[in-house]
């Protein structure tokens, strides 16, 4: 009973949020379409934090599963808290970044320099308070983040006019040999879920959708310090699970009523 009510709350929040609000015109084609399975080009290069243009290829291919980011480093909010609800559930972890796993984040921000990926490095690496060898910050080279973008499923687009990138909230777990393994929604990540999506990486499982939930990064208000879409997105995903609870909760006792009723009869005529 507790596990069907809870994957209908989960379903019915995932599909309110993700599908069923009506999103702003800016938000059109901006999402996830997960591609699990999917193997991406290993041979796409980008610019590392040293300013050398580096294949993916050097990340993979070491027996390690490997995180991938697809941020920006001037965003406004949500990529700063990915990347803090990244570094959070990886504290609590007992694996390091270059020895089993790696972690690659990427700017989606063509303009974006290595000198401002070299900058988000070592502020990260202090936060994450212990060396991380395998955790590289990239920028993007001759237009290949977008090609890698789409073979993750990762859509997103540029406001001009509000100078803002519209996209969703997610890390992809992709295997050694670039396979993509599994996606983490949110902000927040679960160390236990790190750690099962990193193992099943490691051993070339492909994972399953579960808890989508999508955030996305657009239209952010400095007065409140937030964005609003979130807060409706979380607030009507609430409403429906207080809902399903409720309904939940009522159909059990109705049932056992029922029971009751039944029994009470049986009794009666015996």
């Amino acid at each position: 009973m507790r596990r069907r009510a809870r994957s209908l709350i989960l379903a019915w929040a995932a599909v309110l949020v993700a599908h069923g609000q009506q999103l702003p015109p800016e938000l059109e084609g901006v999402g996830i379409e997960e591609k699990l399975g999917a193997r991406i080009d290993l041979d796409l290069t980008f610019i590392a934090e040293n300013g050398y243009p580096v294949p993916l290829r050097q990340f993979f291919g070491q027996g390690r599963p490997v995180i991938l980011n697809l941020v920006y480093y001037s965003c406004p909010m949500l990529c700063t808290l990915i990347l803090n609800g990244q570094v959070e559930a990886l504290r609590e972890i007992p694996w390091t970044p270059g020895a089993e796993f790696e972690v690659v984040t990427i700017s989606i921000d063509p303009s974006e320099t290595y000198a401002l990926a070299r900058q988000k490095k070592e502020m990260y690496l202090t936060s994450y308070e212990r060396p991380a060898p395998g955790w590289h910050f990239l920028v993007d080279h001759q237009g290949n983040v977008r090609k890698l973008a789409e073979q993750l499923g990762f859509h997103y687009r540029y406001d001009e006019r509000r100078r803002e990138y519209a996209h969703a909230s997610a890390i992809m777990v992709l295997t050694e040999s670039g396979v993509v393994s599994r996606y983490l929604y949110g902000i927040k990540y679960r160390p236990r879920d790190l750690r099962l999506a990193l193992t099943e990486a490691s051993e070339g499982k492909i994972g399953s959708a579960f808890d989508r939930v999508l955030l996305f990064c657009y239209h952010y208000d400095p007065r409140s310090k937030s964005y609003a879409l979130f807060a409706t997105n979380i607030m009507r995903a609430g409403g429906v699970m207080v809902v399903l609870i409720l309904a939940a909760v009522l159909g059990r006792l109705w049932r056992q009523e029922r029971r009751r009723a039944a029994a009470g009869n049986w009794v009666e005529v015996r």
